[in-house]
């Protein structure tokens, strides 16, 4: 099966874990058969193949927050005052700042790169160089941090914390690189309310890293392809990509 992207990876590829990254975090590599995966690292806990896994946690003190200092039409930073929890370094590169309320609002910028930072303190934030600041922003902006999805992916809590980005099809390792597939047939962990053949799916409510009967409320993040058993792993057509 022959791939029908340009990254330099072959099928084979797609199913090998490595401690060192290969290329970026979320590239896409989609299969001649329309089998679609993306590039992530596992989180502090390995992953398992079969499971569901999200993109890492909103950390609620980086969200809604102030922008310490002005940034102008052009600037290539931007400066804001985290909340009551710290910063690592770089913990949001290769994610975003959303400028949610404010001067500026309504404009989303890639982040390069950030030195950490204590809690309550100021964070002087690098954006991706082809992504400079389009709308003055002004100390009373307000902006959120979001962090870079595939990046220290963690396995789908029965109370949501993140977004599905994906099934594990092998395990890997803690803190390792790897794929997860997030569109075409896969293998699922099913909870105690399995789909039948034809039913949508959706991310548990009540069984880590499993899938659920959907309800039209809900996109969904797939299809049943026989009829699922609860705690068994089922076949599974995933649409999240």
């Amino acid at each position: 099966m022959k791939l029908t992207h340009n990254l330099t990876a072959s099928p084979s590829g797609i199913f090998k874990a490595s401690a060192t990254q290969e290329t970026d975090l979320g590239a896409k590599i989609v299969l001649s058969d329309g089998s679609t995966f993306r590039y992530v690292k596992a989180g502090a806990t390995a992953l398992v193949a079969g499971k569901l896994y999200d993109g890492p946690a909103m950390i609620a003190n980086h969200t809604n927050i102030a922008v310490a200092a002005a940034a102008a039409a052009g600037a290539s930073t931007i400066t804001v005052t985290l909340g009551a929890t710290a910063a690592t370094a770089n913990q949001y590169a290769g994610g975003y700042v959303v400028v949610n309320d404010e001067d500026g609002q309504g404009y989303t910028y890639r982040i390069k790169s950030h030195p950490a930072a204590d809690a309550s303190a100021s964070l002087v934030i690098t954006l991706e160089d082809d992504n400079k600041v389009i709308e003055a922003l002004t100390t009373s902006s307000e902006v959120t941090l979001i962090p870079n999805q595939y990046n220290a992916v963690i396995i789908h809590a029965a109370t949501e914390t993140g977004i599905p980005v994906g099934v594990a099809v092998y395990d890997i390792t803690a803190n390792y690189y790897g794929w997860v597939k997030s569109r075409g047939v896969v293998s699922t962990l099913a909870d105690a309310s399995p789909a039948a053949i034809g039913q949508q799916v959706d991310a548990s409510t009540t069984t880590d890293g499993a899938v659920t009967l959907g309800t039209v409320a809900t996109p969904g993040i797939g299809y049943a392809l026989a009829q699922h058993v609860s705690t068994e792993y089922n076949p599974t057509f995933l649409t999240i990509d």
